[in-house]
C-alpha cells in the first residue's frame, strides 16, 4: 500500500525522510550492532544520542543557558500536576485562562492538588472558538498558565501575556517548533512529542532554574519533582529511548528545513490554503475565528451542520460527515474525523505534513462538495 496522508490530531505523521533513517538504523545504529531499542541508556552511545537531542532543543529553541531541557515521561496530562506541584509553593494560588479541554484539565488537576486556581479568562461562551485578550496579568499568582495551541478548537495565542514577575506556564505539545518562540517570557513551556516531535512516550520540559526547588508541594513523589530530573540530566530512571533518539532525528530535519523561521513560513502556506478555501466555500465552514486560528489544527464543519438539535437535522448532519471520513479514507487522506466537542472534520497539519497533503485534501474537498452540495 502506498503512503497514505495522515491527519490525525496525534500521534501524528513523522517526517519519510525521518522514518526512513530509522529503518535503515533498525537493525545496527552507528556501527554499534544494536537497535536504539534494545542498548543501555547507560551506554556511551546512548549518552550521545540525548546529549545531542538536548543540544539540539536549545540550538533551535534558542534556549538560555539559565533554562534546563528535560526528557520526562507521563504525557502532557502528568504535567497539569507536576506544575502545580513544583510551582504552586509559595501563595498556593494560580491564574489559568480557558481556552479549551486541555487548559480546562489542567485547572482541573491543579484544583485536585490543593491549588487555588483563578480562571482569570475563559471563551467558554462561544464554545472556545477563540483566544481571550489577556494582554497584562498581576496579582499574588505562584505562576499564570495557558495552553498556547488548542488541538481540539483549533485556537492559537498569537500574543503572549505579559505576566511580570509571575512564571508563565504554557502547554506547547501541539505547536512546539512550528514558529518560533522567545522560551525567556517563559517559566515553563512542555510539549508531549506525539504532535510535532516524535512518537507517543517522552514530554520535553522547559524550565527556569529559579523554578527548579528542592521543596515542592507536601507529597510529591520523587518522580514529579523537577529537580529529580534536571539533577540526573533525564535519567534518574530508564528513558523512553527510541522516542527521545526519533525527537534527534527531527529536530535535525527541522534544522536543514530553515529551523522553526523557515518551518513557520511553510506552515502559513499550508494553513492559508486550507483557510483561503474554507472562507470562501459555500459548503464548508472554519470554526474558529479569524484572529485566534491555529496553523496546526483545522476543524472544519459543513453546511448541514446548522446547530438544529432535531432527530432529523442531526442524522443527516452524523450522514454527510460519516460519508466525508469513509470517503476521504478511501482516496488516501485518512484521520479527518472531527473531536465529539466540535463535530464535522477536523485537519491536523503538523510540521511534517506536507503543501502537496493539503492540496490533495482541498481538492477532494471540493470534489465532495460538489457531489453532496
Amino acid at each position: 500500500m502506498s503512503r497514505v496522508y495522515n491527519f490525525s490530531a496525534g500521534p501524528s505523521c513523522l517526517p519519510e525522510e525521518v522514518l526512513k533513517e530509522c529503518a535503515a538504523e533498525m537493525l545496527d545504529y552507528n556501527g554499534s550492532g544494536q537497535s536504539v531499542m534494545e542498548m543501555s541508556h547507560r551506554s556511551k552511545v546512548y549518552e550521545a544520542i540525548i546529549e545531542d537531542a538536548e543540544a539540539m532543543v536549545r540550538k533551535l529553541m534558542k534556549v538560555p543557558e539559565n533554562y534546563k531541557v528535560l526528557f520526562v515521561q507521563g504525557g502532557g496530562s502528568t504535567q497539569f500536576a507536576m506544575v502545580a506541584q513544583n510551582l504552586g509553593i509559595h501563595t498556593g494560588k494560580a491564574a489559568y485562562i480557558e481556552t479549551g479541554v486541555w487548559a480546562k484539565k489542567a485547572a482541573a488537576e491543579a484544583k485536585h492538588l490543593g491549588i487555588d486556581v483563578d480562571v482569570i479568562a475563559s471563551s467558554k461562551d462561544k464554545g472556545y472558538s477563540y483566544i481571550p485578550k489577556v494582554e497584562k496579568i498581576e496579582g499574588d499568582y505562584d505562576y499564570a498558565y495557558i495552553c498556547f495551541n488548542n488541538t481540539i478548537m483549533g485556537t492559537h495565542y498569537e500574543y503572549i501575556p505579559d505576566t511580570g514577575k509571575i512564571p508563565l506556564v504554557a502547554d506547547i505539545s501541539s505547536c512546539v517548533l512550528s514558529e518560533e518562540l522567545d522560551v525567556s517570557k517563559f517559566g515553563l513551556l512542555f510539549a508531549g512529542a506525539q504532535k510535532n516531535l516524535a512518537p507517543a512516550g517522552v514530554t520535553l520540559v522547559i524550565i527556569r532554574d529559579d523554578l527548579i526547588t528542592e521543596t515542592p508541594r507536601q507529597g510529591t513523589p520523587t518522580m514529579m519533582m523537577y529537580k529529580t530530573h534536571a539533577d540526573n540530566g533525564s535519567m534518574y530512571n530508564t528513558p523512553p529511548c527510541y522516542t527521545i533518539y526519533v525527537l534527534g532525528k527531527v529536530l535535525h530535519w527541522i534544522e536543514k528545513n530553515g529551523g522553526a523561521a523557515g518551518i513557520h513560513k511553510l506552515n502559513v502556506e499550508k494553513a492559508n490554503y486550507l483557510y483561503d478555501y474554507l472562507d470562501k466555500s459555500d459548503f464548508y465552514h472554519a470554526t474558529a475565528e479569524k484572529g485566534s486560528r491555529s496553523l496546526m489544527n483545522v476543524p472544519f464543519l459543513t453546511k448541514y451542520s446548522t446547530g438544529a438539535t432535531d432527530e432529523a437535522s442531526l442524522a443527516k448532519e452524523k450522514e454527510i460527515n460519516d460519508k466525508f471520513v469513509k470517503e476521504a479514507t478511501a482516496a488516501g487522506l485518512v484521520n479527518l474525523k472531527g473531536h465529539r466537542l466540535v463535530g464535522g472534520m477536523r485537519a491536523s497539519i503538523y510540521n511534517a505534513m506536507t503543501l502537496d497533503g493539503v492540496k490533495a485534501l482541498v481538492a477532494f474537498m471540493e470534489k465532495f462538495a460538489k457531489e453532496n452540495a
